[in-house]
């Protein structure tokens, strides 16, 4: 055995490791993120939506980036259709 396949030996040991401890926490961390998410939309879109948002204005440049992902975010908070009147993305 020489050197550089010890190393990767020890590399892909490390690695399997790593996902060994990391696997339990996957779910959490990913629905954490997912909470974050949803919070982070509702501050962008509260304006239009009538619920007064002190950030207002530092939000409303991202409205346009977060459009994409706002039909699946309606539908995980429970509403079957859009709640802006002027936007249909159902």
């Amino acid at each position: 055995m020489n050197i550089y396949s010890v190393k990767r030996w020890f590399s892909r040991a490390g690695e399997l490791v790593n996902e060994f401890y990391n696997a339990p926490y996957r779910s959490a961390i990913a629905r954490a993120k997912r909470d974050e998410d949803d919070l982070f939309m509702l501050l962008v879109y509260s304006e239009i939506m009538g619920v007064p948002n002190p950030a207002a204005y530092y939000t409303l440049e991202l409205q346009p980036l977060m459009l994409e992902r706002f039909h699946e975010w309606h539908k995980r908070m429970g509403m079957e259709h859009s709640p802006l009147d002027h936007f249909r993305c159902c």
